[in-house]
């Protein structure tokens, strides 16, 4: 594949070769889009949550929700349960 930068880009990547930080164009770009793709994935993982606020708050108003004891006691299990 073949990428044609424009100078800002070309010189952004020269530094970071120069800093001594990245050893090739490469290594700077795979970073780069590592990047990139954790951003994505955080920017699902907010979409995610908002959509459960959502939910949680319609079944509040529903009086469907639960005491906040009970709530922390269900985070601090599947806090437990994920480690």
């Amino acid at each position: 594949m073949n990428i044609i930068l424009n100078p800002k880009l070309e010189n952004l990547i020269q530094k970071q070769i120069i800093s001594g930080r990245y050893t090739s164009v490469d290594n700077v770009l795979e970073e780069a889009l590592t990047l990139l793709e954790k951003r994505n994935e955080y920017e699902q993982w907010i979409e995610e949550i908002e959509q459960k606020i959502d939910i949680a708050a319609q079944q509040l108003e529903k009086g469907e929700g639960i005491d906040g004891e009970t709530a922390i006691n269900q985070l601090r299990e599947n806090l437990q349960e994920n480690k």
